[in-house]
This record gives structure tokens, C-alpha cells and sequence, in this order.
């Protein structure tokens, strides 16, 4: 390694996998859209584009990538179908490609839309069109593989197959939606069928979770039609709440404080659960208001996450605005355009980090804020990636990075960037 390479990576802070935490699901490593690291910059220093690392070219999608053992994941279309591609996370140098053909027949056909699971030496992988693979991390190679239309009928959602798959010990649990089958689980390392569950008329795009409410462990599934808590060994059934959403867009990953659960959706507004305490029975706690003018009352997300602490609850309403909402009862105490725009299908991915949050907004703008329930206090803000995708008539990333090894790692249409975030 020459002088100059030395300098450069002692430049921004990077550390080695064994010294930094990974990213290696759809919400990081508790899934649950939160970065714990340590050594992380109090503000950014420039106000203009960050210094990369180093960027890789890359096709589309809305897939976000995964970071684990020192490698990127991410996955994004060809001219032939979608490919699942792996780099090396300290230079963005491809280690390997796995592509194979899949014709689109949804809508905002851009590319994949699922983050990659890693897990004990293998990659899960979802692409639009319902191609299930389980490959090999360190080549690539097809370990085993599921073609869901084929195999379970399944009736691909309107903007494609989105969830991310969810591993539980020696299981694998995905959204299917074949017939009884919109919940199945799978042997991790066979793709031996271990269970089945559920019937809805559609699949939705929520990813599968599972939470305890007590002592009682349960997977729970947001899906077109209810919220539904399966045993997640078995797939037995334990309790479900009607919450029929329009246009099957259950997308925020649900979110779990005590014996409480938050789910909201745009159309349909927000719903606050309470589980019983033996963990057999749920209820409605309260709930947001539905509007046929599409008027939002709470938060009405229609790709983002909410943060749920137990007391406040932030989140981007579809319409653009950054919300704080009262936990106990649905009540709103701010709201700000501040950190997003105006107009519809607005987007921002909140990540709270120690005392403050990142804020990844759909422009490609990184911020660094206060989220409080006296409001929202901006620290700092830089070009962390350009939009690329029309959406609204607006140029937009939609995409959520990952933050791991003291790194923001993010794509749009064109590039996988990596930017060092080291204090």
C-alpha cells in the first residue's frame, strides 16, 4: 500500500470491519432504522457535495444497500433483467455480479425496489418481479432459489415485490402471496418450505418483524387488510386487527415500544395497537383520520418510516411535511417543510443516531437534526447524492442508504457512493 493510499484512508476515518458496525438488512443490524456507532461527526463540514470515499457505477432501482463483513450489497436493473452485485466496501471495486432475466409488468418500473439480507455466509435477495435467491457471499453463486409466480401463483402487487426477507434462526420468512400462502418460511440454507400462512387479496410492501410484547415472542405481519400476529415458528395464527388500507399500501415497517404498535399508511391514516398482556389480543388504541379529499390529519407516510420513542412519533407526511405527533393519542404538536419540500409523494428517511437524527430527504440532501417535542432544529445539511428518478415532476432519490463502518453508503440511478461520516 503506497504513502498516499495510507494518508487516505487516515484522511476519513475508515476503519476495518472488525472496528465498525454493519448494515446487513433492510433497517440495519436490529432492523429497526437505527445507527448506534460511536465516533460519528456532530455536524457536517461542508454545505456543498461530501467527499466520497469512492463512487461505483451501478443501474437503477430503489433497492438500498446492504453492508456486512466488509462488503456492499445492492441490487439494480439491466438491459436484460436485475442483477444482484457485490463490492468491496473499502474501495467500491466489484468482487461479483449475479444477473438473470426478469421482464417488468408493474408500475415505476425503475428496478428492484429490496434491500439484501445477509446472514451466516449468504445473500436473500427479492427482485421486483418476485425472483427469490439464496446465494453464496463470497461468489455469488445460487445456493437455492425460488420463482414465486411459478411456484405459488403468486399476484405480483402493483409497484412490484418490495418486503425485505426476514431471518429467524434457521428460517427464512418472506411475503409470497400465493393462496394461504401470503406469509411463507422458508429452511434458510434448503429453501425447504417449513410453513404457510395468511390470505389477503393482495400482498402489501410492509416488511414482516418480529417484536415481543411481554414474554411473548410474535412475527407480525401489516398486510392490505389487517395487522396480523403469527407464532413465529409455526405461522399459527394469534390475533388480528382489521386495518383494510387503499391501494394495498402498507410500506413503513412497523414499529414496536412496550405492548404498543404504530403502523400508518397515506390513505388511511395512522393506527396506534395495544396488545394485550398475554399476548393473545390486540386492539385499536387510536387512530388517524381517512379523508376522501386526501386530507392528512397525523402522519400519513407513504414510503418512510415514522420514529416511534414511546412518547413522540416523527415522521414525513405524504405531502411533505416533517410531523411530531403526541404517542398517546394520535394529537399533532408541529409540523415543518423545512427538511423536505411541498407536493405530493414527498419523501425523507429519518435515522436517529444518539441525540440527534439523520435525515436522508429525497432531493439526495444528508442533514443532521434535533427532533424534539418543542420542534425541529437543523445543525447541519450537505449534497450527499443527486436525484435522479422524475417523480412528480420532480427529480428524486428514493432509495434509503445504509450507515455502517462510520460510513454513509447511498445510490441513485447512476452511482453507490460511499462517504465517510468519522468524527
Amino acid at each position: 500500500m503506497s504513502r498516499s493510499t495510507i494518508w487516505f484512508w487516515t484522511l476519513f476515518g475508515i476503519c476495518s470491519p472488525m472496528m465498525a458496525d454493519d448494515w446487513p438488512q433492510w433497517g440495519g443490524p436490529q432492523r429497526d432504522l437505527a445507527w448506534r456507532e460511536k465516533g460519528i461527526v456532530k455536524e457536517l463540514k461542508t454545505k456543498e457535495l461530501l467527499p466520497r470515499v469512492w463512487s461505483t457505477s451501478i443501474g437503477a432501482g430503489y433497492a438500498g444497500p446492504a453492508v456486512a463483513n466488509g462488503r456492499v450489497f445492492v441490487m439494480d436493473r439491466s438491459a436484460d433483467g436485475e442483477r444482484v452485485l457485490c463490492l468491496d466496501a473499502d474501495t467500491g471495486q466489484e468482487i461479483w455480479t449475479h444477473a438473470y432475466p426478469a421482464r417488468y409488468t408493474v408500475s415505476y418500473p425503475l428496478g428492484p425496489r429490496c434491500t439484501p439480507t445477509i446472514d451466516e455466509g449468504r445473500v436473500f435477495t427479492v427482485g421486483a418481479m418476485g425472483h427469490l435467491f439464496c446465494l453464496e457471499e463470497k461468489t455469488g453463486q445460487v445456493i437455492w432459489k425460488k420463482n414465486f409466480v411459478e411456484e405459488f401463483g403468486t399476484r405480483l402487487p402493483t409497484w412490484g415485490m418490495v418486503h425485505a426477507p426476514l431471518v429467524d434462526g434457521n428460517q427464512i420468512i418472506l411475503l409470497v402471496g400465493g393462496e394461504n400462502a401470503l406469509v411463507v418460511s422458508f429452511d434458510k440454507a434448503t429453501g425447504k418450505e417449513l410453513w404457510r400462512a395468511l390470505n389477503d387479496r393482495e400482498i402489501g410492501y410492509a416488511p414482516p418483524m418480529i417484536f415481543t410484547f411481554g414474554e411473548h415472542r410474535q412475527l407480525i405481519i401489516w398486510h392490505p387488510s389487517a395487522v396480523s400476529s403469527l407464532d413465529p415458528a409455526s405461522g399459527k395464527s394469534l390475533w388480528r386487527v382489521p386495518y383494510s388500507v387503499r391501494s394495498g399500501l402498507t410500506v413503513m415497517t412497523p414499529r414496536q415500544v412496550g405492548n404498543r404498535l404504530f403502523v400508518a399508511s397515506f390513505y388511511n391514516g395512522p393506527r396506534m395497537i395495544e396488545v394485550a398482556d398475554d399476548g393473545q389480543s390486540a386492539r385499536v388504541a387510536w387512530s388517524g383520520k381517512s379523508d376522501s379529499e386526501l386530507r392528512t390529519d397525523g402522519v400519513h407516510p407513504i414510503i418512510m418510516t415514522p420514529v416511534f420513542d414511546g412518547s413522540h412519533i416523527y415522521g414525513i407526511d405524504s405531502y411533505g411535511q416533517l410531523r411530531c405527533l403526541d404517542a398517546s393519542n394520535g394529537e399533532r404538536l408541529w409540523e415543518t417543510h423545512d427538511a423536505t419540500g411541498q407536493g405530493r409523494w414527498w419523501n425523507c428517511f429519518l435515522v436517529p443516531h444518539e441525540d440527534r437524527y439523520f435525515l436522508h430527504n429525497e432531493q439526495g440532501d444528508l442533514i443532521i437534526a434535533k427532533l424534539t417535542p418543542a420542534g425541529y432544529q437543523e445543525i447541519s445539511r450537505a449534497k450527499l447524492i443527486e436525484p435522479t428518478a422524475p417523480i412528480q415532476r420532480r427529480m428524486t432519490v428514493w432509495s434509503h442508504p445504509a450507515f455502517a463502518m462510520k460510513s454513509v453508503f447511498a445510490r441513485n440511478d447512476k452511482e453507490i457512493v460511499r462517504v465517510s461520516l468519522a468524527e
